[in-house]
């Protein structure tokens, strides 16, 4: 696996990240008392410490609710750069779509595509260099089978953005739009979430694993 010993893990993010984590007034969320919340940064925390426990692995949750791009610049370096991490997770992007959806009668909410894709690969040329580990980029992601679905349309647009950052920068890439296509040959959206974008525990699994794939996470160690 790719995350060494000792090593810091960083996830960032907006709810799907989020999930619950706790909020400590001096610190980000880690540590005692499931402080990860209940998404897919807790099921990858939850593996790493079955499978791995001599490497010690460090996970930290720094995403919130309601976060788009923006955000995730405007706290960058608190949340990122401030933390050290060796290796960073970033979600980001589904309410940067769904504010377009949800609330078009307010457009200074909403990100565009073009800020989108200028704002996020400015923050991954600026942090690859620091990280000793690596870099994760995740899709954001809408749970609905129909591409033609207009917000399903929008939303696969910024995934194409993400994977050419990822390309172009030299980062993982983790498609998470096709992990959800995957299972929703087998099943109906509601069976993983009640919003087509928050997950229970089967979604925050395939998230999970999603990511532990990209990392070379080894099941049978």
């Amino acid at each position: 696996m790719k995350i060494e010993d000792g090593q810091r893990l960083v996830f960032i993010g907006d709810s799907v990240t989020d999930m619950g984590r706790t909020r400590n007034a001096d610190a980000p969320s880690e540590g005692l008392f499931e402080p990860l919340g209940k998404g897919y940064p807790h099921v990858v925390s939850g593996l790493l410490n079955a499978v791995y426990p001599e490497r010690c692995i460090r996970i930290t949750n720094v995403g919130d609710s309601g976060n788009t791009v923006r955000d995730l610049a405007a706290r960058w370096e608190r949340d990122v750069i401030g933390l050290k991490p060796d290796w960073l997770s970033v979600m980001i992007g589904i309410n940067d779509v769904w504010r377009q959806f949800d609330t078009p009668q307010i457009p200074e909410a909403q990100v565009g595509v073009a800020e989108y894709k200028q704002t996020l690969r400015g923050l991954i040329v600026k942090t690859k260099p620091l990280l000793p580990g690596g870099l994760v980029l995740m899709t954001p992601y809408f749970i609905e089978p129909n591409r033609a679905d207009a917000m399903r349309a929008r939303m696969d647009e910024y995934g194409a953005v993400c994977a050419e950052i990822a390309q172009e920068c030299g980062v993982i890439f983790v498609d998470t739009q096709a992990e959800f296509d995957r299972v929703l040959k087998y099943c109906h959206s509601g069976y993983i979430t009640w919003d087509r974008v928050h997950p229970n525990i089967y979604g925050a699994t395939l998230l999970a694993r999603a990511f532990l794939k990209a990392v070379e996470f080894d099941y049978n160690r």
